[in-house]
């Protein structure tokens, strides 16, 4: 049986005057992989800050098992600093005690892409305190995925990671026993690591077995038997349904309900987009020309991201913009907005972009515009336009359009400066749709967006009329909202991927394994002779020793270039010399992981 490690007994908790939890019970066992959903607000990271003992009910109690070991990754995290991210990881342990764990290499790699820490100017030795938001969370899940747990409690973990590093955390939670108890609007997420779900609602948690995909027509049913939901909010959860179960047959994690149950549900409830008719609108609205990118280059600074690339935006295509962090996703979308912008007068550093007469552009980029924070929402949104034209006769007032993103009435007398991040958000979003755009450039919309106004969103675009495309490490809103996956492969090129974020990971690792150094051959007899021992380690001193003239080389030349900053000649010989170095380290630093791993 399994063994209960924390119980939940009739906690409430209120702040001011509204109620976020009323009397729930809950409780986590040994085993448990619980999803926490619901919108932003309602409680749910407060529900795991009491879960965790990092706050307190008003009424009701919290306890733990004796000698639980847990591990809480909260939104603001609690790292020194002024220490180096090898001491907040990996703390005072030998070089050779971390680099032979292959639970360290793994978390190190999955997270950062690779042991050297690529990206972060010292590797290891970094000091943390300059470092950005995401880059400390990144650190923070390291520390907290190295250390061994009978509980991990996780509030947004895949925030600030590309899809690649989402994929990873997914199979490695996974692969590890402890329990976990998760808050995340990744819906792919939930679907790959959950058993079971907690939406937390006005006040309750109701419980449902399963993923999320499992959860969406549990929920469904429930409502359509309790008949307690509007009938809106029925149908964009039957809508949803319907896309999961047309989907990859591996979407529903497990067959926990009926299928005819599930299959009578959906019955009339068409495709989620009807492709021909948006794409006769589309053509109506901008003609046959979008964007036509001929031979263009595109730079950040002096690195060239791409180079060559020609590739035609038509009417009506959905794009979903895929790639490494750095490859140049932004950069592009930048280079066309600002072409479009000037109307094609501002053309990138080679080709040309030629941009149509009717494209009526919007960009939402991930900075949150700033906006007059006494305008109430509804002000805020009524300064771009009364109403907005959804297309096919559809047509909805400003306020309505607010209802359906989540400010109900009240809330639209709210003055923007009280919104939260997530809420801003959403109200950025309501201003460019209302503005009639014909080409959307959403660049990670998804940020700081709960499940339920993202599946709004979805909705929403599913009749929208135009070209779009998307940049976002959120899967599941990818291959719902676009109908074709391009991607960025940290090589100067965009690729179209038939077979979507799939074909994209199994690219992205046939490169990983293609740069990694090739395997030392094996030693004859068993690996672990006490003579191939006692050789690897005489040659890691040796390598040792050269490493330790390097590091203090690399500082002797640093001193150099700064001293003759201004003698332009001797500052490129120094430099070249310091290259060389660094490069020849690297090799030596692979070669001591190998041979630790033999010792």
């Amino acid at each position: 049986m399994a063994v209960n490690l924390v119980n939940v007994e009739a906690v409430s908790k209120v702040y001011g005057t509204r109620t976020l939890l009323d009397g729930i019970s809950l409780g986590v066992s040994e085993g448990d992989r619980i999803g926490v959903v619901g919108r932003n607000g309602d409680g749910k990271t407060t529900l795991i800050r009491m879960l965790a003992k990092l706050e307190e009910p008003d009424t009701g109690r919290v306890t733990q098992s004796g000698g639980l070991r847990m591990g809480v990754l909260t939104q603001h995290d609690s790292l020194d600093p002024s220490a180096t991210v090898r001491h907040e990881i990996i703390g005072d342990m030998a070089d050779h005690e971390w680099a032979g764990n292959a639970k360290i290499r793994d978390v190190l790699t999955g997270l950062f892409g690779g042991l050297d820490l690529p990206g972060f100017g010292q590797g290891l030795d970094t000091v943390i305190g300059p470092l950005s938001g995401g880059e400390r969370r990144r650190i923070a899940l390291a520390k907290l995925l190295i250390a061994d747990q009978d509980l991990l409690v996780l509030d947004e973990p895949t925030n600030h990671l590309d899809v690649e590093g989402i994929s990873w955390l997914a199979k490695h939670l996974q692969e590890r026993r402890s329990a976990l108890v998760c808050v995340t609007h990744d819906r792919w997420f939930l679907d790959q690591v959950c058993t079971r779900m907690w939406d937390v609602q006005r006040g309750d948690v109701h419980e449902y077995e399963g993923g999320y995909s499992d959860y969406v027509f549990a929920r469904a049913e429930r409502d359509r038997i309790a008949a307690t939901e509007e009938s809106k909010r029925q149908n964009l959860m039957r809508k949803e349904l319907a896309w999961l179960r047309r989907g990859a047959p591996a979407r529903t994690s497990k067959p926990r309900y009926r299928i005819e149950a599930a299959n009578e549900l959906i019955a009339d409830v068409p495709p989620p987009r009807d492709k021909s008719e948006l794409m006769k609108f589309a053509n109506a609205r901008l003609g046959k020309t979008v964007f036509d990118l001929e031979n263009v280059t595109v730079q950040a600074g002096p690195k060239t991201l791409l180079k060559h690339l020609t590739w035609h935006l038509g009417p009506g295509d959905r794009v979903g913009l895929v790639g490494v962090n750095g490859a140049g996703k932004t950069s592009l979308l930048r280079a066309l907005a600002e072409a479009a912008r000037t109307q094609g007068e501002v053309q990138p550093a080679a080709g040309s972009v030629t941009v149509g007469k009717t494209v009526k552009l919007a960009y939402l980029s991930q900075e949150v515009g700033e906006l007059d924070p006494s305008l109430r929402v509804l002000e805020a949104v009524q300064r771009v336009r009364d109403r907005v034209d959804l297309g096919k006769g559809r047509e909805m007032t400003a306020g309505q359009l607010c209802e359906q993103f989540g400010f109900t009435k009240e809330k639209q007398w709210t003055p923007v400066g009280d919104l939260s991040g997530g809420e801003r958000r959403r109200l950025q979003i309501l201003r460019l749709l209302m503005d009639e755009p014909n080409v959307l450039f959403l660049d990670e919309p998804t940020n700081d967006l709960d499940i339920e106004t993202l599946t709004q969103l979805e909705d929403l675009l599913d009749g929208w009329p135009g070209s779009m495309i998307v940049i976002s490490h959120d899967r599941f809103f990818i291959e719902r909202t676009t109908d074709t996956v391009m991607a960025l492969l940290g090589e100067p090129s965009l690729r179209m991927l038939p077979r979507g974020l799939d074909e994209y990971l199994e690219r992205r690792q046939k490169m990983i394994d293609a740069a990694a150094p090739a395997p030392a051959p094996a030693a004859a007899g068993k690996s672990s002779s006490s003579g191939d021992a006692r050789a690897a380690k005489k040659e890691l001193q040796k390598i040792e020793r050269q490493l330790n003239k390097m590091t203090d080389r690399e500082g002797s030349l640093h001193a150099q270039i700064a001293e003759h900053s201004t003698d332009f000649d001797k500052v490129a010989k120094l430099d070249a010399e310091l290259r060389e170095l660094i490069s020849d380290r690297d090799e030596l630093e692979m070669r001591w992981l190998e041979l630790a791993e033999e010792a």
